[in-house]
């Protein structure tokens, strides 16, 4: 079962990934609605996946998944957006994260083709 981190400041979209993946298996040990949240819930709980929304208040996705590199074991970071991938492509193309895949899109399924392929 892998473990996972949903960080995102939009609580019920939160609330609604939780549901969709324990119901499919995953283990959501935590979840976090910005940087700081975000930091702290990976230092503390150690996820094997965290979900990481791109567009954060005052924050970046791609700069928190850069710091979420300097952990061990390093969690494999899917980012998410409800904006379309082409807006950030190449940011995207050059970013430690695993992947990306679109709010509209997010499927149990998806996610662990994914995290299976190791690309986006």
């Amino acid at each position: 079962m892998r473990s996972i981190v949903v960080v995102d400041d939009y609580q019920p979209f939160r609330l609604a990934v939780r549901e969709m993946l324990e119901r499919d298996g995953f283990q959501v040990i935590g979840d976090a609605a910005d940087r700081q949240g975000a930091i702290e819930s990976v230092r503390r709980l150690r996820p094997d996946v965290v979900l990481l929304d791109v567009h954060l208040p005052g924050d970046d996705g791609f700069a928190i998944c850069e710091q979420l590199q300097q952990f061990l074991p390093t969690p494999a970071v899917i980012l998410t957006s409800s904006h379309d991938v082409a807006s950030f492509r190449r940011r995207l193309r050059t970013s430690r994260a695993r992947g990306f895949i679109g709010k509209a899109d997010l499927t149990t399924a998806g996610l662990i083709e994914l995290l299976e392929s190791g690309s986006s």
